[in-house]
């Protein structure tokens, strides 16, 4: 059954002073129904206690975090009823937007302010051992902030978010690495495990658990990357008292790393020549290099998609110039990679990539646009990605998209929908990525420059790339 999404504003307009900011300006302010909030410290007697778990679950689509492009504030949506819950000023003009790892919270980033802030979606599950319990509030900002330098690679996986900071060379500031799970997020640590180096780098860390698979540079002397400030090497270490100690390093070389993934059972790093698969193995990781195939033609792989419930990887190999991409299939299990029989249309340039929420289908937007959904089928023994079929998501003229900006989307972890967004348009399309069509659509008084999910995951969710 279809679900018309409509979101009708009542606003009231006021001057406000913004941060960063000359002149005048305005905020929006938004009247609605107060939220009813379930207390969180609500005392159950679990031992006596017959209800059945669905007394303690809420069906809900989830909520949708929005960064206006029109002004430094974030919105939080309902996807339930399509209400504007509340709008918050963000501390930055410049941001990039991603889902903490069990999706309660909004990660707002602002790399050239060294700054990573927080927004509680108001939606989360605890596990309270007789049952689950699900909550839900209404949004407010955390007051949590990270500080680091050059925030840039977020990667989340298995309940645990990494935040890479890149350092700076100018002011000789080495890298380092902060994880936090939800529950800290919410609690507000203070004592955050962190990985600290003694060198910049445009790095990244992949976490499992209470190790980090995290990259190394070593002296441009030795180091193997024509770029110099990329890493050629992967080290493990493993969390001692809120500090990550360096355990091992792998003795494959990755030459100018960009780009990781995980899927539970692989670590994938992009390499100039190559991808280096790590995989734990008798309480050690043994890694080993899948080479490049011919039809890169000297194109890297520099981004790489992953999901726990697909042994194949996908990867995107481009040069540095925007313009060309080539999507490759992935297969640790037998050291492969290949070219999908599906290519991304010349004059059409990806911009957004995503595994569906259970991994069944891999989804690339494109400029112009349209929604490609691909589909995997297994064709003697082996997993082969096909183009589906795609969703033109905009009957707008593209020509006229705002400048600096363009279509983005978010993958839903509790169903079979996608939400994109159209910054010509003003509104995000809510599409079943099964049905292949347009369920909903949901309007907006600004033009949004990304769009993230919030909400209660389901069982297994995709590896987060989020810069």
């Amino acid at each position: 059954m279809k679900k018309s999404f409509q979101l009708n504003l009542l606003t009231v307009t006021i001057s406000s002073l913004l941060l960063y900011g000359c002149g005048d300006a305005e905020t929006t302010i938004i009247e609605k129904d107060p939220i009813v909030v379930i207390d969180e410290d609500d005392d159950h007697d679990h031992d006596d206690d017959d209800h059945s778990d669905d007394e303690f679950i809420i069906e809900s689509m989830g909520r949708l975090a929005i960064l206006s492009g029109d002004s430094n504030e974030a919105a939080i949506v309902d996807l339930d009823d399509s209400e504007l819950l509340d709008t918050f000023t963000l501390i930055h003009d410049s941001n990039s937007l991603t889902a903490s790892a069990d999706f309660r919270f909004a990660i707002v980033a602002s790399r050239s302010n060294d700054y990573v802030g927080f927004i509680d979606g108001g939606m989360w599950r605890e596990d309270h051992v007789a049952h689950l319990h699900d909550y839900e509030q209404a949004p407010e900002m955390n007051h949590l902030e990270l500080t680091g330098s050059r925030p840039t690679h977020i990667i989340k996986h298995d309940g645990h978010t990494a935040v890479f900071y890149d350092g700076d060379a100018d002011s000789s500031t080495p890298a380092a690495v902060q994880v936090l799970t939800d529950t800290d997020i919410s609690t507000e640590i203070t004592d955050i495990p962190t990985l600290n180096y003694t060198m910049n780098m445009h790095g990244v860390a992949e976490p499992m658990g209470e190790y980090l698979l995290s990259t190394v540079r070593r002296d441009d002397a030795e180091s193997t990357s024509a770029a110099k400030i990329l890493p050629d090497q992967v080290a493990v270490y493993h969390l001692h008292d809120d500090e990550y100690e360096q355990e091992q390093v792998l003795d494959v070389l990755c030459p100018d790393l960009h780009g990781a993934a995980q899927n539970g059972h692989y670590v994938m790093f992009g390499c100039a020549d190559g991808i280096l698969a790590a995989h734990a193995h008798d309480d050690e990781y043994e890694a080993e290099k899948i080479l490049n195939i011919a039809s890169l033609d000297g194109l890297r792989i520099g981004s790489i998609y992953g999901h726990e419930e697909n042994e194949t990887f996908i990867g995107v190999a481009s040069g540095h110039e925007a313009g060309e991409a080539i999507l490759i299939k992935i297969d640790p299990e037998n050291s492969e990679m290949e070219t999908l029989e599906w290519q991304p249309e010349i004059d059409a340039s990806p911009v957004s990539y995503a595994f569906a929420y259970e991994g069944e289908a891999f989804l690339v937007l494109d400029s112009k646009g349209f929604l490609n959904i691909l589909t995997a089928h297994d064709h003697d023994g082996e997993v082969h990605w096909e183009l589906a079929g795609s969703v033109d998501i905009s009957e707008e003229d593209i020509t006229t998209m705002p400048e600096g900006m363009s279509f983005s989307m978010t993958v839903a972890q509790n169903g079979h929908y996608v939400y994109v967004s159209d910054p010509i348009a003003q509104h995000v399309l809510q599409v079943h990525i099964e049905d292949m069509e347009i369920e909903g659509d949901v309007e907006l008084e600004f033009a949004p420059a990304s769009i993230t999910w919030l909400g209660i995951a389901e069982e297994g969710h995709e590896e987060d790339h989020d810069h």
